[in-house]
């Protein structure tokens, strides 16, 4: 006899990155939590994982930049079990000058990278520890390595992403915890992320564009053997490697010179 399932949390699960890990979690035999804005999207991935895989899905319509329906997410990941994996994928770009774009977009993008995922990661990491089991993932970026003119918000959230799925993981180790936490940094990838952005792919070789079957597939690999960090893709690998020696003068200078480019 089997005994239950295991539960794994999406959050941004309605398109993307986010519908592959509930695809692939669901072909490991998860039971899945999928929170989206769009319900009717959520609504067809449920009943597609469910048919396909055998296992529950449940789908849950918020807006995480909402104080409310966080509180309300959050309270419920406080009142039952811990889930098994939470991913923290909920997330969007946006480009233009910082002075001149919506400050309450701006603030939404603070809100959703860093608000949210610091609140839902809080909610369930009390219950993975207790029990001595869990993952989460934080889905970051490369360009958490960089900064960007037209993308500085963008930048600086995914650097405090990563430094904070960093903290936490050598504070699972401090502690003796076994929950793994991981940031997942995928550069360019085939979803309707840059889509929305406008990001033309035509002033990129093909080499830099990646499907999200690979990312998330490198993120479940490197969950399985507790990574900390994820970077899809030898040629990112070697971008980062690359960054993180250069001067930072020379950086900031290539990216300037670099800026609406894409």
């Amino acid at each position: 006899m089997t005994g239950p399932r295991q539960l794994a949390v999406i959050t941004g699960a309605s398109s993307g990155i986010g519908a592959t890990f509930a695809r692939k979690l669901a072909e490991r035999g998860y039971d899945l939590v999928l929170i989206a804005r769009r319900g009717g999207r959520l609504q067809e991935l449920a009943a597609e994982v469910e048919a396909r895989h055998g296992i529950r899905a449940q789908t849950v319509v918020a807006d995480l930049t909402v104080a409310e329906d966080l509180q309300r997410l959050c309270s419920r990941m406080n009142s039952g079990e811990a889930p098994a994996l939470l991913v923290n994928n909920a997330g969007f770009g946006l480009r233009g000058a910082f002075a001149v774009s919506s400050p309450e977009t701006q603030r939404k993008m603070y809100l959703l990278h860093v608000v949210a995922t610091s609140a839902l990661t809080r909610a369930v990491l009390p219950g993975m520890m207790k029990r001595q089991s869990g993952a989460i993932i934080n889905v970051s970026s490369v360009a958490a390595f960089v900064v960007g003119p037209g993308n500085v918000s963008y930048c600086a959230t995914k650097a405090w992403m990563n430094s904070f799925t960093e903290g936490l993981w050598a504070e699972m180790k401090a502690l003796g915890s076994p929950v793994i936490v991981q940031a997942l940094c995928p550069g360019f990838t085939y979803s309707e992320f840059h889509d929305v952005m406008g990001v033309r792919r035509d002033n990129l070789g093909r080499g830099m564009w990646m499907p999200p079957d690979f990312v998330v597939s490198e993120s479940l690999k490197g969950l399985d053997r507790g990574a900390r960090l994820v970077i899809p893709g030898w040629r990112y690998r070697l971008l980062v490697a690359l960054l993180k020696i250069a001067p930072k003068a020379i950086v900031l200078r290539v990216v300037a010179r670099n800026y609406n480019r894409l």
